[in-house]
Parts: structure tokens; sequence; C-alpha cells
């Protein structure tokens, strides 16, 4: 049996998996925890990513013979001219260059972003928080050697810190300042948004590109972004879309070309396998479930039996779930809100119901602006830690309008790493065929007026 090692830095922790080459059979899991924070020294993922290694591979009887790494999209991790890290990452989710990302739009106009490279950026784009260390750090700024992605740091890092630094496609489309139809960087969007400054960026690698080798001499896999690898490990086909609920929310599907979407509702990003990977993101979703439930003094099992008590719609109670700014809609001052609270519906069973089917319809937002872009939509595949929630899986089999299939639980973005580890290592022309079961949700209800009585509280709220 050749074995594979895939690897899921997210915001919140390091997972790794040690799997089977060839079918994907998951061999042994290992998991550490990352900082808080919207801003992290990236040597605490490089901690944390030892550690999940150590445990997942301890006591296996062969050595792992590839390794790839799947990572939060968008982080800025910045290095001066010995590799050194100048400053503390800025993640996806810190909103302090949303001032910079207005900036950017409004001066070259959505239109040409959404041409040039395939996004309208918002404050969780990398070009943004460029544009603000330019402002607010310039001596930081002047530093600044190389720019890279948090899953390109943590394979130049595997790799032992060779001289050549490198990335791949799908991360690289979320940036700001690369060209997903052209699969190039933007050396001159850069410059313009980092004062006049040109670091260098990494060699953007082909899908099933070598990357280098880790110390063991394991192949090294290009990686890539976290929505990218979670959609290689589904082995996305075109009228699939995700809805995955981890600390973000996101809704994406595989498409043959690039969208271009100046509402700046759809990311166009390229995805792991030279296809393209349209998208729509929100930053709360299953935060949204936590805070619920510590406000309601439970866990999320406690939320999740309160919630199924409830009647669809919550007694006219609905939560607009903005709890840290919202990126799509791109509102980053926003904050939640409860609209329709009454005494007659200020249970905790309601306001449980209101959290679970406010996250998904803020989700659900998103499906309408992909169809736009010309994605079919047959079946949606719930996937993310919120969608093993019993509330969830019905609320969402109510509200999306097609069939809900819920694959099985998985740490998908570590798989997809895996998937894409096996791949560099067979030197095929497409993935390993790695089969993951799934079952159909059967829709107890029709979520249609859940949905429009929560599109009317945020258009009663927002104006939007």
């Amino acid at each position: 049996m050749t074995l594979v090692l895939g690897i899921d830095s997210s915001t919140q922790s390091t997972k790794a998996l040690v799997t089977d080459a060839e079918t994907g059979a998951v061999l042994a899991e290992g998991r550490a925890g990352h900082p808080d924070g919207t801003e992290v020294h990236p040597e605490a993922w490089w901690r944390a990513c030892q550690d999940a290694i150590g445990e997942v591979t301890a006591g296996l009887g062969e050595p792992v013979a590839a390794v790839a790494v799947g990572g939060q999209q968008h982080g800025m991790v910045v290095l001066d001219a010995a590799g050194e890290v100048v400053r503390p990452a800025l993640l996806w989710n810190d909103t302090r260059s949303a001032e910079q990302a207005s900036r950017l739009v409004a001066g070259s106009g959505a239109g040409w972003w959404a041409r040039h490279t395939g996004s309208v950026p918002v404050a969780s784009f990398t070009v943004t928080k460029l544009a603000w260390l330019a402002e607010h750090e310039p001596d930081n700024a002047d530093r600044v050697a190389t720019v890279v992605l948090p899953h390109d740091w943590l394979t130049w890092r595997l790799a032992g810190r060779p001289e050549r630094l490198t990335t791949d496609r799908g991360d690289a489309s979320g940036t700001g300042y690369f060209s997903p139809e052209t699969g190039k960087w933007l050396p001159d969007v850069l410059q313009s948004a980092f004062g006049g400054r040109q670091p260098a960026l990494p060699d953007v690698l082909g899908p099933a590109e070598e990357a280098g080798r880790t110390a063991d001499g394991a192949v090294l896999g290009p990686g890539t972004g976290d929505n990218m690898a979670a959609a290689l490990a589904l082995g996305l086909r075109p009228g699939d879309v995700v809805v995955s609920l981890g600390t973000s929310g996101t809704v994406f599907a595989t498409a043959e070309a690039p969208a271009a979407d100046e509402s700046g509702l759809v990311a166009g990003f390229c995805d792991a396998t030279g296809r393209f990977l349209p998208l729509v993101c929100t930053l709360n979703a299953a935060r949204v479930l936590g805070a619920t439930a510590e406000l309601l003094g439970t866990d999320l099992a406690g939320l999740d039996s309160l919630a199924l008590q409830a009647k669809p719609g919550a007694g006219g109670l609905i939560m607009v779930p903005y709890l840290e700014g919202e990126r799509t809609p791109n509102l980053p001052d926003a904050t939640g809100t409860l609209v329709g609270l009454r005494g007659a519906n200020m249970t905790p069973a309601n306001l449980a119901r209101a959290a679970v089917e406010g996250m998904l319809c803020s989700l659900a937002d998103g499906i309408a602006p992909l169809r736009a872009t010309g994605v079919e939509v047959r079946r949606v595949l719930l996937i993310g830690g919120a969608s093993r929630s019993r509330a969830v899986q019905e609320v969402a089999a109510a509200l999306f309008g097609v069939p809900v299939e819920l694959p099985d639980p998985a740490e998908y973005v570590a798989l997809g790493a895996a998937r894409q580890a096996a791949w560099v290592l067979s030197g095929g022309t497409e993935p390993p065929d790695w089969h993951r079961p799934s079952r159909t949700l059967d829709p107890a209800a029709d979520g249609a007026e859940v949905l429009a009585a929560y599109q009317a509280a945020r258009q009663q709220v927002y104006g939007i």
C-alpha cells in the first residue's frame, strides 16, 4: 500500500490525514490548534503542522510517499530578503483593509477588476491587505522581498526553505493580482497597490506538478486553497454546487470557463484541476451557531435540539447573521440583527431556529448569482462541520430548492490535499478516482417562505 498525506491548515487548526493513494481510504488522522484572531504569526501554523504530522504518522508501518497542503485563502504572508516573516500574517477574515478595497475598486472600476482578475476585491483579498500595509506600516512594507499565501509558506517550510517558492492557480486566483484567464501574475497590479514596491511572487505550478521534496524524501504537491482542495476531494461534476459550512460559508461549483462578475458577488477563482471555481463566500457560518449556543448557555448539541423544537420560520423571528461584518454582500462594518422579535416568539427554541435559518438563508442567497454566471445547479452537496447538525440538515433540505446530498463526514480539505498528493505521485493526467458515499436529505417542508422572509428582513435592515 502506498501512503499519502493531506494537510488542511485552516483558520482554527491544522488537520492531517494519511490515506491509501489508490482508494483514498483514511488510515490515520491528526490535529493541532491555531491561535485565535485575524492576525497570526505563520510560525504558529508551522508548529501546528509539525504536531499534526507527528500525531498522524506515529506508528505507521511505512513512510508517506507524497504530501500536499490545502490552506486558508487570501492570507498575507510577507517575507524579507532572508526569508524571515516581516510581520504577523493578516488572515482572510481581517477586515481592516476595507477602505483600501473600496479605493482600489473605485480607482479602476469593478468591471476592470472582474475582467482582469476574475473578482472584485473586498477586504478579504491579499491585494487589499498589501495596500493597507503600504499605507499604515511603510517601514514593514519596505522590508518585504516576497509575498506568499499560507499554503505556499507551509509547502516551502516542508521542502526545507529552498530558494524557490511555489503556489498553484487555485490559491493564486484569490490574491487580486493574478489573471485566471491567462494563468499568470499581474505584477503591475501588485506594484500599484503596494505603493510602487515590486516584491517577488512564487512560481505558479500545474495541478499535478511537483513542488519539491520533504526532508524524508516525500514528494510535495503544489498545494492549493482550502475551497479548491474540498472541490478536488468531492470530485465535482457539472451541476454540482457545494455549500460548505466552516468558520466562513462558501457556495461554489466547477466550471470550464472563468467567471467575471462585476457585481462582486461571485469570485472567479481557478480550481485545483486546471478548470475554474466560481465561488460566493460569507464571513459568518458555523460561528453563528457557536455564538448563539453560548448566548443560550448551551453547546452545539443543545442548540441543535432547541432548533428542532421550533417550527419553520421561528415564529416570525429572523436573524440576519452578519456578526463579524460580511463579505457577500460586501458590508465589512455590518452587525448581526434580529428582526421580528416579540414577546410571543422570544424563546430559546425560536432563537436557535432563527440562527440556523439565518445562516443557511445567507448562503442560499449565493446560489442565484452563481446561476447568473452560467453555473448549472442540479444538486447541492452540504459539507463542513456544521452540516452534521440535524437542524441544519432539515433546514437545508427545505431551503435550497434542489436535491441536497450529505456526503459522509470527512475532513474534505485535507482529503483533497491527499488526493492531489496521490495525483502528483501517479503522474497521471487526472487525479485518482476516489469514491465518497453520500445520502440525499428528505425535504420535509418547503423553505420558500422562510427564504422570502429573510430576504425581506435583509432589505429592511441594509437596503439590499
